[in-house]
């Protein structure tokens, strides 16, 4: 009987099924395939033998993350950086949203949504750039324009690493705050506005309105792209570390994170088994950080786990 309403549903639904196919295969292709490829962690690759014949080196592959003197610090940095990233970029994204949802020009309104999704869809190289061109110790807009308006005399940015901690907390959230911010938009749109009329008619101030209606409105969004994102707090943008800095040398205890580490290390190595390792270990940690976050969420509000 089961099966038979299942393929029922099937049938009725059909067209619905074809879309969704399409992403099915891509995701299968793209994300499950590659799964087999986590053997590498734990073999010693010869690649004149290939993968699966290659010896296997058990754990140590992983001793290369956790016995270098520079593991704290890159650990360390990661976190540090992902979890200020997430708390950043969501107030922000939370602030511009109901900034942009109090427009009343529906040109102006959409005129905004485009310009703040712009740097999310700008390459890292270019943003690395435009980053250089304000800090360049020479040619920079900073020093050469900012900085004597100040009083100050000129810095040599890229040998500094005390200032860049506040640069890439900048740099990330003004090119990624745009894709939080569109779905926070759209959450917000989708708030019954019968709410904001009876609190108008309760002389509720809009302040009152946006912190009883608006923002319990964004909790669920809020806790879900939390949580996507706390699944990735062992991942970095290898871009904004190493190309935006251009890959200073003296910065690199504040701008060394996992990734750039195993970059640098398989340059110098060439070992993809240690890469490979760093990658199973973030994907391991994340899928446990997940886990729990979503159990803590659920024991505080069941309705808003993700599952």
């Amino acid at each position: 009987m089961g099966r038979n309403s299942t393929w029922k549903a099937v049938k009725k639904h059909w067209a619905l099924y074809l879309m969704l196919f399409p992403g099915c295969l891509y995701l299968f292709i793209n994300n499950y395939i590659p799964m087999a490829g986590l053997i590498i962690a734990f073999k010693k690759v010869n690649f004149s033998k290939g993968i699966w014949a290659s010896p296997w080196s058990g754990l140590d592959n992983f001793k290369f993350l956790f016995q270098t003197k520079d593991a704290w610090v890159i650990t360390r940095n990661t976190i540090l950086y992902n979890l200020t990233f997430i708390v950043v970029n969501m107030i922000v994204g939370i602030f511009l949203a109901i900034l942009i949802c109090e427009i009343q020009s529906k040109i102006a309104k959409k005129l905004y949504q485009s310009m703040i999704l712009v740097p999310f869809l700008m390459s890292m190289v270019i943003l690395s750039y435009i980053v250089y061109a304000l800090f360049s110790a020479e040619n920079g807009m900073v020093n050469n324009s900012i900085m004597p308006l100040l009083g100050r005399e000129a810095i040599s940015w890229y040998n500094e690493p005390k200032y860049w901690p506040a640069i890439l907390i900048v740099v990330n959230c003004w090119k990624g705050v745009g894709y939080g911010c569109l779905i926070y938009i759209s959450t917000i749109i989708g708030i019954d506005k019968s709410l904001y009329e009876a609190a108008k008619l309760d002389g509720a101030s809009r302040w009152k309105q946006i912190k009883h209606i608006t923002l319990p409105g964004l909790k669920a969004t809020i806790i879900t792209l939390t949580l996507l994102n706390i699944g990735r707090i062992f991942y970095s943008d290898f871009g904004l570390f190493y190309q935006v800095p251009m890959n200073s040398g003296t910065l690199l205890n504040t701008i060394n994170v996992i990734d750039t580490y195993v970059y640098r290390a398989l340059l110098q190595l060439g070992n993809i088994g240690m890469a490979s390792a760093a990658g199973f270990y973030q994907s391991l940690v994340g899928f446990v950080v997940v886990l729990f976050s979503n159990f803590a969420v659920k024991k505080i509000d069941a309705d808003s786990a993700l599952f």
